[in-house]
């Protein structure tokens, strides 16, 4: 027997965002938290958005978000959140301010520490008292705003998912007209973040027909519309595409991601270099594809259909094709990372809740191997 859920409410299209206050209404917030960062502020989309919310309503902003949400972040966004009084929680941007508004959601409603509510086993005990959300995505990538999950940097330096269908936004309003303009660099990594999940998630051994069919879905729209969008920053549909290919990658989640995640995951908690996450995972996944060949049934011959591609085609060097096109790096050196993190980075995969779901089974060698392909030895 298997339980499938998709339990949040999605409002999508050009103008959703417009909705905000009526959503904010429906839910019964009347003093919302915005959560974003200084990026989506320099670029003048808060100041987009707070112009539908009353003065009230857009009163409390934090744009401290750092670029991965860490322990400390999410103890000082609580602390505003309760300095202002506030009732509800807007997260507006990538899935940075929206895995922070889900630790506020989460510590300003339960007793800490934090790390106390990481992991799949402390799922029961994350409570329905968490602060309701809503979610507007500004990048087309995490699929944060329609997943159960967040991924936060605890003070240790572990990176740890935190899930519970309490933490899932109550709305999404998702806009892709917020992300007409984005920058090439942005374009492309939100994307192959976006592609990754779909393709992940495709790959996982679990059995969930019906997100298996979205992700497929969705890795579909990425490969077409992608590089559109890259190069063509203002094509409205190709926008909507990879804004609807992110939100596949997020419902399809639940059924599991696999290698690329679990070394993502660690790189991602690196204070130095900074890594952008959805990069990771593109300089990743044609490396996990080759060692992943040969585990995971039809399904290679089922993604290359999908992709348009003839039935020869080797799907690893058409995604690191696909990488080169749109300016993606080939290596992890070529974004500041060394040798010298492969124990770090091993550990933190091997523990990694991605791992399990990976179709080929993931040995310490083998994750160390991977990162050492990755890193360009």
């Amino acid at each position: 027997m298997i339980t499938i859920n998709y339990l949040t409410s999605i409002e999508f299209g050009s103008g959703a965002v417009q909705r905000l206050p009526q959503v904010l209404e429906e839910l019964g917030i009347k003093r919302p938290m915005l959560v974003t960062d200084a990026g989506i502020a320099r670029a003048g989309i808060l100041t987009r958005i707070c112009a539908y919310l009353s003065a009230e309503q857009s009163a409390a902003v934090f744009t401290d978000t750092p670029p991965n949400p860490t322990e400390e972040a999410v103890e000082l966004a609580t602390e505003f959140y309760r300095k202002h009084a506030c009732d509800g929680l807007i997260a507006i941007g990538g899935g940075s301010p929206i895995d922070l508004a889900k630790g506020v959601a989460l510590m300003a409603t339960h007793d800490g520490p934090l790390s106390r509510y990481a992991g799949m086993a402390a799922m029961p005990l994350i409570g329905p008292q968490a602060v309701p959300m809503i979610a507007v995505p500004t990048t087309a990538g995490t699929g944060s705003e329609v997943g159960r999950g967040a991924l936060i940097c605890l003070r240790d330096g572990r990176k740890l998912v935190f899930v519970s269908q309490h933490l899932l936004p109550k709305r999404a309003l998702c806009d892709p007209d917020l992300t007409l303009g984005m920058p090439a660099a942005l374009t492309a990594g939100t994307g192959m973040d976006a592609f990754t999940h779909c393709v992940e998630t495709f790959l996982s051994p679990r059995v969930n027909p019906p997100a298996e069919a979205i992700a497929l879905d969705g890795a579909a729209r990425a490969w077409r519309w992608l590089e559109r969008a890259v190069t063509h920053p203002n094509d409205a549909q190709a926008r909507w595409e990879m804004m609807m290919a992110g939100i596949h990658g997020g419902l399809a989640f639940q059924k599991g991601l696999g290698a690329v995640h679990a070394l993502a995951h660690p790189l991602g908690a690196l204070i130095e270099p900074m890594l952008h996450h959805g990069t990771v995972n593109a300089v990743l996944l044609p490396v996990v594809l080759r060692f992943n060949a040969g585990h995971v049934g039809d399904k290679y011959a089922r993604l290359k259909q999908a992709f348009g591609l003839p039935a020869d085609a080797d799907l690893a060097a058409e995604v690191a094709a696909l990488n080169t096109r749109i300016g993606m790096p080939s290596t992890l050196r070529e974004l500041g990372v060394s040798a010298n993190v492969v124990d770090r980075i091993v550990a933190g995969a091997m523990a990694d809740h991605s791992t399990p779901t990976n179709p080929r089974p993931l040995t310490e060698r083998d994750a160390a191997a991977l990162f050492m392909e990755a890193l360009g030895d």
